[in-house]
């Protein structure tokens, strides 16, 4: 206590995780810093049977009950049998949510956790992207061994944007380039056949993009990187260190990245479904 004056106890009643009640409580506390407040935290409640407890012993602490209960049946109890024990509770989303059900006349799921879950989701969706920036064109090859999928292929086979595509379904994805002046990494060789894909392009296709792209650029067109001989020399040889690591191959040739990213989701899918049913 402070003072000659009590501490008021608040019990944090959830059937999540309670975040969100006890913000609340907190944010109003700071209101009134001369007095002593003191918070129970009771989260993840299931039974009925449980919030009966919690008001019993409420009762005999004079505590006040702050909840965000959204399984309708729970909350529904809190309120009766706090009525009948002469506790007094606070819904702290109960409002909002009638409000909002009358506005948009529908009816709240009733299922709890939800924003964290959404909060947890956008933090993966983060962690992925930043992932992908890091280890995109091979910058890091020790990233490899910590990538859920790593793309290989030679230049402009759309590496970098199915990477990043793929980070924002929350996969951390690396891209290894493949040249033939340079070895690829070790750790490229250490992973499981199926966390390795190589991407590979009809080479008429591909000198046109690379044309494409040295005009972008402003430098000549016939310069070794688009021309057919270079391409057909790369070419060969991804598919070469393609076939060593026994990874799956997709053509991308006339596919959008948005059709080749659904195909490596697919294939990531299945390799899960068959690890479970091992």
């Amino acid at each position: 206590m402070i003072g000659n004056q009590p501490g008021q106890l608040i019990y944090v009643v959830s059937d999540s995780i309670g975040e969100t009640a006890e913000f609340v409580v907190r944010a109003a506390a700071s209101q009134f810093a001369a007095h002593l407040i003191q918070t129970e935290k009771y989260p993840y409640i299931e039974e009925t049977a449980e919030i009966d407890e919690i008001i019993e012993s409420a009762k005999e602490s004079r505590a006040l009950i702050v909840f965000t209960l959204v399984v309708p049946e729970l909350k529904q109890h809190m309120i009766e049998r706090a009525a009948a024990a002469n506790v007094p509770v606070i819904d702290v989303m109960g409002p909002i949510m009638g409000a909002l059900q009358q506005i948009l006349q529908a009816t709240p799921t009733g299922k709890p956790g939800l924003v964290r879950r959404l909060d947890e989701e956008y933090f993966r969706k983060v962690d992925a992207i930043e992932f992908a920036v890091k280890y995109d064109d091979g910058r890091d090859p020790r990233g490899l061994l910590r990538a859920d999928v790593v793309l290989i292929g030679v230049s402009r086979t759309s590496k970098t944007p199915l990477s990043m595509y793929l980070a924002n379904k929350r996969l951390k994805v690396a891209n290894v380039p493949l040249v033939p002046e340079v070895e690829p990494p070790e750790e490229l060789f250490q992973l499981p056949a199926g966390r390795v894909i190589g991407l590979t392009i009809n080479s008429e296709q591909l000198t046109g993009i690379r044309a494409e792209r040295l005009k972008a650029l402003g430098l000549a067109a016939r310069a070794n990187y688009a021309t057919r001989e270079r391409i057909n020399c790369e070419l060969e040889y991804a598919r070469k260190i393609m076939e060593k690591i026994g990874c799956p191959v997709i053509d991308v040739s006339n596919k959008a990245v948005e059709e080749t990213a659904n195909i490596i989701l697919d294939m990531i899918r299945g390799s899960r479904v068959r690890k479970e049913k091992q």
